[in-house]
């Protein structure tokens, strides 16, 4: 007796379609939210370590778990480390996001004075780079002149640099890090808008660390602005670890 396929009618074949068209993207967005988040560089203020047009990856689990919707946090298991590349909304509209260097902690006291970064007392030590072509990236040799050193905060070993002739470069600026709240500044230390302009950081508006550059490119597509020009590929930056 041969066996008798039962027929399946068009309602029945609804549901299967709708949730193999729609997993996918929970998948996608899941994925988004609690894990990795695409971002792409727009400025200049993290030069020598992120140039326009770095397509980076951001853990958003390295310090917790965020609602979907919002600011805040569901779960905080960590807490960001002086040293950590952030990316959170910019505080004075949150509809724009910012990755710069966590500089201070809650409760910490910040000077700066030109070159001169004094946390809670103590001068950053700063050893300038010889031959920053060969010790950075190839890429410094587009920018503006400038000079190149290498900067510990907690032992986190990172390349800053200061344009030349910049005339806030004297200017005197102490600030204590309120609780709960973060100072960060961009590694491009006389071309960035960061707390030193516009305050701090509250830990409500981080979005997570910033990881890796999985693409890069001199110029983006005119039909699709966050779509890299396959032709200006930057070949050397591809899958580079974030520092």
């Amino acid at each position: 007796m041969g066996l008798i396929k039962k027929k399946i009618g068009k309602q029945g074949r609804w549901p299967k379609t709708l949730f193999l068209f729609f997993l996918p993207l929970l998948m996608f967005f899941s994925l988004r939210w609690l894990l990795l988040e695409p971002f792409v560089i727009p400025s200049e203020s993290m030069v020598p370590h992120l140039f326009i047009h770095d397509h980076i990856l951001v853990q958003k689990n390295s310090y917790g778990i965020k609602p979907f919707w919002g600011d805040g946090w569901f779960f905080q298991w960590a807490r960001p480390q002086r040293g950590d590349v952030v990316v959170f909304r910019y505080p004075e509209n949150r509809e724009i996001f910012f990755i710069k260097r966590l500089v201070g902690l809650p409760g910490d006291q910040i000077e700066t004075n030109g070159m001169d970064l004094k946390i809670n007392g103590e001068l950053v030590d700063l050893k300038e780079i010889a031959e920053p072509l060969g010790e950075i990236s190839i890429r410094l040799e587009d920018q503006p002149e400038a000079t190149y050193f290498e900067e510990s905060l907690s032992g986190v070993k990172h390349f800053v640099r200061f344009e030349s002739e910049k005339s806030f470069s004297d200017q005197q600026k102490i600030f204590r890090v309120p609780e709960n709240s973060y100072f960060v500044m961009g590694d491009n230390r006389f071309n960035s808008h960061d707390s030193r302009f516009w305050g701090f950081v509250d830990n409500k508006y981080l979005v997570g660390k910033a990881r890796l550059i999985w693409l890069s490119c001199d110029e983006m597509l005119e039909s699709t602005p966050f779509v890299c020009d396959p032709k200006t590929i930057r070949f050397e930056r591809l899958l580079k670890a974030i520092k």
